[in-house]
């Protein structure tokens, strides 16, 4: 069991579809052929998440320590907190206690990622008004995880088979993101994220970078950072070697890349670079009222650790129905064991 790697999986925040969608993932034998899977949540959250399901034949094995983990299909191994209570908890609702507890699982998965008693870490959804209620005060998982391993220079990269995109700003407004479009930042990016593909099994990866205006700026016609930021960067990583590209007008970069003509897209803001992914990855159908298709993994560049996550946020809406839907879970899984194993 111990030539495969453990990974450790957080079930996010207790209100929403983490819970349900771990246990549908880790109802598949397929994981634990290649892992040794260790939720860390809650017993009492879990088991109605199988229940609700249906998959009350799961056994739960609850641990005081990792090497009581038995990796066994049919058995999911819980690191059990025993933070907070299911019949405390209603689902799809904001509620600090949920905020706190979801915490309490990001920072002992990085602590036992950095002690290597785990090779990896997959995190479920949190939702950053809860975690803020339960007065963490950040925008989101990759400042946190960040902050923990005492890194400066990150990034989030979202990854759906060949198509990735790695982003110079996060969680900000659309004025404070514009703010952030520097040459050093973009830089660090392109840096960050030509490693992270190089890691992925491509030599020599061909990256695109967007402009932050209407057509990349054109000429300085609708905005200067094109000019004085962008293409400053570009030329830096260049001159590493890098195959860098652009800046390439942010309406037909992500085609592009998504098409192969490109490794990786370097967005400049969170929006710009998510709503091409999702627009490519996720649907809505009506008619049945589910998404069919979640597809695409977070990944966040910079840490000392292994770290994906799911694509998608809490999903309030779909909790307790037993409909969520495991598709971005079970790719982050992949993702993260592809990575643990290089």
């Amino acid at each position: 069991m111990r030539n495969k790697p453990t990974i450790g999986i957080t079930i996010g925040d207790p209100a929403g579809v983490g819970p349900e969608i771990i246990v549908r993932a880790l109802s598949e034998e397929e994981f634990y052929q290649i892992s040794v899977p260790v939720v860390i949540g809650e017993e009492t959250v879990l088991r109605r998440a199988a229940d609700l399901m249906g998959k009350n034949n799961l056994k739960i094995n609850c641990l005081k320590e990792m090497k009581e983990a038995k990796g066994e299909y049919g058995t999911i191994d819980l690191l059990n907190l025993d933070n907070i209570k299911a019949s405390s908890v209603e689902l799809g609702q904001v509620h600090e206690e949920c905020g706190r507890a979801a915490i309490e699982y990001i920072k002992k998965a990085v602590a036992l990622a950095l002690s290597n008693e785990i090779q990896a870490i997959v995190t479920g959804p949190i939702h950053k008004e809860a975690i803020v209620r339960a007065g963490f005060n950040y925008p989101g998982h990759t400042e946190l995880l960040a902050e923990l391993c005492a890194v400066k220079n990150y990034a989030l990269m979202l990854v759906d088979q060949d198509f990735r995109i790695a982003h110079v700003s996060g969680h900000l407004s659309l004025k404070r993101a514009c703010e952030k479009v520097k040459r050093d930042r973009i830089l660090t990016v392109i840096r960050l994220g030509n490693e992270a593909v190089k890691r992925l099994g491509i030599e020599n990866p061909k990256i695109a970078v967007a402009g932050l205006n209407p057509h990349a700026g054109e000429g300085g016609l609708f905005g200067r950072e094109e000019i004085d930021e962008i293409i400053p960067a570009i030329q830096l990583a260049k001159k590493e070697g890098i195959k860098a590209e652009g800046p390439i007008p942010p309406d037909t970069i992500f085609s592009k890349a998504r098409g192969g003509q490109y490794d990786l897209a370097i967005a400049m803001y969170h929006d710009q670079g998510h709503i091409a992914m999702k627009v490519a990855g996720f649907i809505y159908d009506e008619e049945r009222e589910r998404w069919t298709s979640i597809s695409g993994v977070n990944i966040t560049l910079g840490l000392p650790i292994i770290r994906t996550s799911v694509d998608h946020g809490v999903a309030f809406d779909r909790a307790g129905k037993g409909t969520a839907n495991p598709q971005s879970l079970k790719q982050a899984i992949r993702l993260t064991l592809q990575l643990a194993r290089r």
